[in-house]
């Protein structure tokens, strides 16, 4: 593709003579985290020191990050919507705190345009990358010329007074900062660092040093242990968090990788407590870094009351920290191999505390007995038992996990002795010594289920083949015998070749399976069927009548459903037990047996400014339209539960790319005038973290529009009685679908905000709610692969990650007791439409892998093994340059997911590579469907892909691709526990890099970006209509919602305690807050969440 300068070549390969540290972070999701990831492996490979913050960070965490670890550059990828707010609130806070040094780098795709770009830069940032900048110099050309700009010594900036890091205050802690610095590289003050040693020698704090194997979860549980500490000493105590990783040796480059995984030390109610600091260990062929002691001495003479250290993944004969810390703790997990591994470990001669971490592992007990008996052995303790050795099993990826709280325990009594100055604990005490009310998700006996599908696929397969073999012989068999018989009429004896050849078919006819025997029977009634000019069903006493013919403008006859011309009897019971008719198992061709009359699958997608205009908006996509099926954005404020506030970073993001939805009384407005009950109208919200909350708003809002509507025909209020009949029809009749599926947002990095588990926890309440109270028409999870496909993933690990996500969804749900007929109905899917060829046979492998899945496994009825699915097209191939060009994919897009009978269908606008679609690009994306639905005379027939051979072979491959990935996934525990070793995620990141690198090779064709480029350079437009929420829309939002407070202010408190209740007593948390939000705003819900449920941990 480009050839790039000699200029940008040299970039691309600059190492830094100095030791360069970069934050580097997504202010959004998905996509952006993606490629904030693949910034960050290249910045490391080039030298640098990185503390990856993930994904959904706010400027205060992002600069918090910066002048503690004292980094010289931050690198942001932001989205569309408050990024013009975020990138200045960040420049001043950097100033306001003694950063103004620490250089700003961003880019986020074409979103940024260049208006923009040059007010940024103006205003301080340092750099803003555009496209355009990525196709001169290339990804390691940006990134060269980012560490180029960083590549200086800041060890000048340290103080010179041991004063100036005492006191506590924002400024002490930034000189502190910037001390570590200095000894880091080894050029602190002398005097300084005389001083420093001589205070520090005075100070009775207690140092805790945490080593332990690589992955054993010593991250999660030092922030586990400090969340335990500040809870039960009422967040009085100062603690230092040091935390050590290996530097690699070939580039110098080091990944500091425990910030991303801190929840708990970030400020509580404005106070700031725990001060954290990212060293590599640099050349010291240890899992400590060498300025590692000056650095304990300069925490304790800053005066905090507890240090603890925690050092990069050990092996078994690693014990550096020990003479440097008073408490040394070794974290391990069950999974060290044979009991006699353990006598190597040289920890566990030192550790005064061992945890067994990840205790749900298998053999966990055993590990816990054999590592205490060690122990025991170790201490020749012998006069004790060995269940009173300290050694204790946890869980810290599990919220309130009463493993950890013992641990903390016995740590606290540890600690109190050396100095700590505790006072009486709140948190109540545990009697255990390991994690106690394991109720896994899935069970371990379950967790072959992917494997156990894919065997059930394949072996229905493989007896549709010997059934099509014996029906095709039976066929063969009689049809000689009847030539036989023609041949000579007088050989019908009952011996000779014709009695022969019967025999060896009835023979045959009798290992034909009762299905198979029946669909051949059939088929001559379903020839007939197909063949008139309407199709006619009877359901209990009403005839359905459909037509099935439509005539082209030249009087051609077209038919809906053309049946194949088999007479083959072998050829045609494959055709019919792997493809079969739309309507009919396996669903290959299509769930339903004919689309709707008069309802295109198309789908109005809105979300801007506040509910009024998105309502608005609604209104004109829906303008003549008999179906109104609404599909809802929201913007990042909602997306991660928190309510509108005039802070910059979430000021500027209110209202933008989505429509900004805080309290009950925004969600009535957002729907107003449409009949959220009418068959016709259904309501799509592509929202995930805060799901529960936004859904029971929605369904609130359907009750009270049909409370209303009572009080207007009878002119009273309803009575108690009659208002709760009104609620039951409700939920029964309302249709819509939210997304909710927590799982593709773990894998693919986009809104998760709750810890998984409680995640998952709620949304098998929402599936128990909906079968208690009849909710038949409204999908209580929309299972998506769109945002794995956004993320970077590929047609293959798009389909196989989100079907096994259904599955696990499933697995769930029966291990919760449910009956699998009460809730599979309600699952639906979400796939993205690429460019790929996979993409045009996603619906058919989808349909048949459930169908199969859900009939041979377990044993669900019809409604449960129809896949619904909505397509939306691909927003990966909405490219920046040549916007214009957009159209034309998303066209194509569309078009095959007409052809292949999704049940819904988004199509994307030309410019939301660059901006919140506009009025206009979205009549242009809907008029695409229109204009294949309405025009396109092919789309007039109902099964275009059956009988196409590249079509069937395509299912087959992919159908096998995917049956593949279940499993790897298997093998690695089910979803879940894949999940836990990042598989998904490491995968849907290596194929967005293959993706990016054959693009920027141009071994890729993408027309207008890498080839057929416009001859006079890219037209980027000056001036482009940028839909953005308005100041007015801003204010009004903040106004309402300090209206519904000041409202609810006496109830509110009440009804939080009773929520969080709910999740204590693991009750139906979606039945409380149906109640919940009619008095608490989002943001209240979420907090409120988070202190019971947990908040989600990120991982790289």
């Amino acid at each position: 593709m480009t050839d790039l300068s000699a200029e940008f070549k040299a970039l691309a390969e600059y190492r830094p003579t100095n030791k360069v540290r970069f934050v580097t972070a997504a202010s959004l999701f998905d996509g952006h985290d993606a490629a904030i990831n693949i910034m960050r492996r290249i910045l490391q490979g080039m030298g640098a020191e990185v503390i990856h913050l993930g994904h959904n960070r706010s400027v205060d965490e992002v600069v918090t990050a910066a002048l503690q670890e004292d980094v010289q550059g931050i690198a942001i990828s932001s989205y569309q919507g408050g990024h013009v707010e975020y990138f200045k609130y960040m420049v001043d806070l950097l100033r306001q705190r003694g950063g103004e040094h620490v250089q700003v780098f961003g880019g986020g795709g074409g979103v940024i345009v260049p208006a923009e770009i040059r007010e940024l830069q103006a205003y301080g940032v340092g750099r803003i990358y555009s496209p355009e900048d990525g196709q001169r110099m290339g990804l390691q050309g940006m990134i060269g010329e980012m560490v180029m700009r960083c590549d200086r010594d800041i060890s000048g900036y340290a103080p010179k007074a041991v004063e100036a890091i005492q006191g506590h205050g924002e400024a002490a802690w930034r000189a502190l900062a910037q001390l570590i610095t200095a000894l880091e590289n080894d050029k602190a003050d002398p005097a300084l660092v005389e001083a420093v040693q001589a205070q520090a020698a005075t100070k009775k704090i207690p140092v805790l040093g945490i080593t332990g194997t690589g992955g054993a979860g010593k991250s999660s549980l030092t922030d586990e242990l400090i969340r335990r500490l500040r809870l039960d000493q009422d967040d009085r105590l100062r603690v230092a968090v040091v935390s050590i990783d290996p530097s690699r040796r070939k580039s110098g480059g080091a990944l500091l990788g425990d910030r991303i995984r801190m929840n708990a030390i970030a400020p509580w109610n404005g106070q700031s407590r725990v001060f954290m600091r990212s060293l590599a260990t640099r050349d010291t062929g240890s899992e400590v870094s060498a300025a590692l002691p000056g650095v304990i001495a300069a925490c304790k003479a800053a005066g905090f009351d507890l240090v603890i250290v925690e050092t990069s993944g050990i092996g078994q004969g690693d014990a550096a920290i020990v003479p440097m810390v008073d408490v040394p703790m070794y974290v391990m997990t069950p999974e060290y191999g044979a009991a006699s591994q353990l006598e190597k470990i040289d920890m566990l001669d030192f550790a005064e505390f061992v945890a067994i971490n990840k205790f749900d592992r298998k053999g966990a007990a055993d590990a816990l007995r054999d590592v205490a008996k060690q122990v025991q052995r170790n201490r020749e303790a012998f006069g004790k038992r060995a269940e009173e050795m300290p050694v204790f099993g946890t869980m810290a990826a599990r919220f309130n996990d009463d493993g950890v709280t013992a641990l903390y325990q016995a740590l606290k009594a540890r600690l109190a002795g050396l100095g700590l100055p505790l006072q009486e604990g709140r948190l109540p005490t545990v009697n255990v010594r390991h994690s106690t009310n394991q109720t896994p998700i899935v069970p371990p006996q379950r967790t072959r289920y992917l494997a156990e599908i894919a065997d059930g696929v394949r072996g229905y397969k493989a007896r549709v083949r010997q059934q099509a073999k014996l029906v095709r012989e039976v066929q063969q068999l009689r049809e000689s015998a009847r030539m036989l018989a023609e041949d000579n009429p007088q050989k019908t004896g009952g011996h000779g070749a014709r009695a022969t050849v019967l025999a060896l078919a009835d023979a045959r006819a009798a290992r034909v399976d009762r299905d198979a025997a029946k669909l051949i029977e059939q088929w001559p009634a379903m020839q007939k069927a197909y063949a008139g000019d309407e199709y006619v069903v009877k359901i209990r006493d009403r005839e359905i009548r459909t037509a099935l013919t439509t005539r082209s403008l030249s009087g051609t006859v077209v038919r809906k459903v053309v049946l194949p011309g088999f007479e083959d009897h072998g050829e045609l019971l494959k055709w019919l037990m792997l493809d079969n008719v739309p309507g009919s198992y396996p669903y290959t061709a299509g769930t339903f047996a004919f689309k709707r009359e008069n309802e295109d699958p198309t789908r109005m997608f809105a979300g801007e400014g506040d509910a009024f205009r998105t309502n608005r908006r609604f209104k004109l996509l829906s303008e003549g339209m008999p179906a109104k099926r609404l599909s809802t954005a929201f913007d990042s404020v909602t997306l991660y539960g928190n309510d509108p506030d005039p802070r910059p970073d979430i000021y500027g993001k209110v209202g933008n790319s989505g429509v900004s939805i805080a309290t009950l009384d925004d969600l009535k407005v957002l729907y107003g005038g449409f009949d959220l009950c009418d068959p016709a109208t259904s309501v799509s919200m592509t929202i995930n973290g805060p799901a529960p909350s936004i859904l029971a708003m929605f369904m609130n809002a359907a009750v009270d529009q049909n409370i209303e509507k009572f009080q207007q025909e009878n002119g009273r209020e309803p009575t108690d009685t009659e208002a709760a009949k009104i609620r039951e029809w409700v939920l029964a009749n309302v249709r819509g679908t939210v997304q909710a599926d927590i799982l593709k947002e773990d894998q693919g990095q986009n809104t998760c905000i709750f810890s998984t588990e409680f995640s998952l926890k709620v949304m098998g309440d929402i599936a128990e709610y909906f079968v208690h109270h009849n909710v038949r028409n409204f999908y209580s999870v929309s299972i998506s692969g769109y945002h794995i496909a956004e993320a970077g993933a590929n047609p293959i690990s798009q389909l196989a990650f989100t079907l096994s996500n259904g599955f696990t969804l499933v697995e769930a749900y029966l291990a919760r007791g449910m009956h699998i007929d009460d809730f599979a109905p309600n699952l639906s899917f979400f796939f993205s439409n690429g460019m790929d060829p996979e993409y045009t046979v996603m619906g058919r492998v989808a349909r048949r892998i459930w169908a199969v899945a859900m009939k041979e496994k377990y044993g669900a009825n019809e409604r449960s093994q129809k896949l619904k699915y909505h397509i939306q097209t691909s927003g990966r191939s909405l490219h920046a340059q040549e916007i214009q060009f957009n159209d034309i994919r998303t066209t194509l897009q569309a078009l095959i997911a007409i052809y292949d009978n999704c049940n819904s269908l988004h199509t994307n606008a030309f410019d939301e590579a660059i901006t919140t679609p506009t009025e206009d690009s979205v009549r242009r994306a809907m008029a695409i469907q229109l204009i294949i639905n309405r025009e396109w005379g092919l789309a007039k027939n109902e099964n275009p892909n059956q009988g196409a051979f590249v079509i069937e072979e395509l299912t087959e491959l992919v159908e096998e691709a995917v049956l593949g990935e279940f499993e790897r996934i298997s093998e690695r525990g089910g979803v879940l526990g894949a999940m836990e070793t990042g598989y998904q995620r490491g995968k849907i990141q290596e194929e967005s890099m293959h993706y990016e690198m054959l693009k920027h090779t141009g071994e890729y064709p993408i027309i207008g970006v890498n080839t057929f480029r416009n001859p006079h350079g890219d037209p980027v437009p000056e001036h482009i209509e940028l839909a953005r929420s308005t100041e007015e829309e801003k204010q009004s939002q903040l106004e309402r919602l300090n209206d519904f407070h000041a409202r609810h202010a006496a109830e509110a408190p009440a009804m939080i305690e009773r929520l969080q209740q709910a999740v204590i007593a693991n009750a139906n948390v979606f039945e409380v807050l149906m109640d919940a939000v009619r008095v608490c705003s989002l943001g209240q819900i979420t907090s409120a969440l988070f202190e019971v449920g947990g908040q989600y941990r990120r991982s790289m």
